[in-house]
């Protein structure tokens, strides 16, 4: 057994026009499985899919979709499924983040983080999940954060940092209820990256700092057991071991591509 292959297996990703999502996308299929994209902006899937196909040579298949939209993705569920064969490798991987300090904290925004950090990913394992059921085999991947086990000593993390501990539940629980039909559930937190995301955060505290952003993020990996910030591509090798034969026997956990920062956090 290659307990690397993905030959024959069929993928999705959600939040993979860009960042690591994209990055994830572009191992599966190198690694053998067909591939689709899913997120609410069609410009930049289609982008997307046009840089993977030039990057490896590959046809990558996109969804328009909002993963908090439940008929949205009960339709895409339906439509990949068709399309591609039966799709046993989901990969959650969208999700915000609003800083706010607690005193000022709008709950609209608050509410708006959990239904896209929490709530999406129910909504896409409950359209699924199905599916993978009735070949009695499937991977669910959800990318949580370190901030899900260790909270953040600075203002404004109250929404995303209770949203990743209870996505990290909801992998468990998952994983607990899917685990007889052959469905395994896993996660893994990943220290702060730089992604899209995350760059007009790093450049406000660079400026709080006074200093660049490559010092800022130079500085803030000195902190670290491995001496430096994390990189998306850290976390691919991760994300193929979770969807890959390697790790069929594991289910319910939630592993750490973080630097070493749970070691010491």
């Amino acid at each position: 057994m290659n307990f690397f292959d993905l030959t024959g297996k069929n993928a999705i990703i959600f939040g993979g026009a860009g960042g690591l999502g994209k990055l994830i996308a572009r191992e599966y299929a190198l690694a053998g499985a067909k591939v689709a994209i899913a997120s609410r902006s069609e410009e930049k899937l289609a982008a997307a899919c046009e840089d993977l196909k030039a990057e490896t040579g590959l046809e990558f298949k996109y969804y328009v979709c909002d993963a908090t939209d439940e008929a949205a993705v009960e339709a895409a569920a339906k439509k990949a499924n068709e399309e591609m064969g039966p799709v046993t490798i989901l990969v959650n991987s969208q999700g915000i983040n609003k800083k706010v300090p607690v005193f000022d904290f709008p709950i609209e925004d608050f509410n708006n983080v959990m239904n896209a950090n929490v709530t999406s990913i129910l909504i896409t394992a409950k359209h699924f999940a199905p599916y993978m059921k009735e070949v009695g085999y499937g991977k669910i991947i959800n990318v949580s954060s370190v901030r899900g086990k260790i909270a953040t000593k600075g203002p404004g993390n109250a929404a995303y940092c209770s949203s990743k501990g209870a996505e990290d539940m909801l992998t468990k629980v998952l994983a607990a209820e899917l685990g007889p039909f052959g469905i395994t559930v896993n996660a893994f937190g990943p220290n702060i990256m730089k992604t899209p995301m995350m760059n007009k955060i790093f450049e406000m505290r660079a400026n709080e700092a006074g200093v660049t952003v490559e010092k800022y993020l130079e500085i803030q990996g000195a902190n670290l057991p491995m001496r430096r910030m994390s990189d998306p591509i850290d976390c691919v090798g991760t994300a193929l071991f979770l969807a890959a034969p390697a790790s069929d026997f594991l289910t319910g956990n939630i592993l750490y591509p973080d630097g070493g920062l749970t070691a010491i956090g």
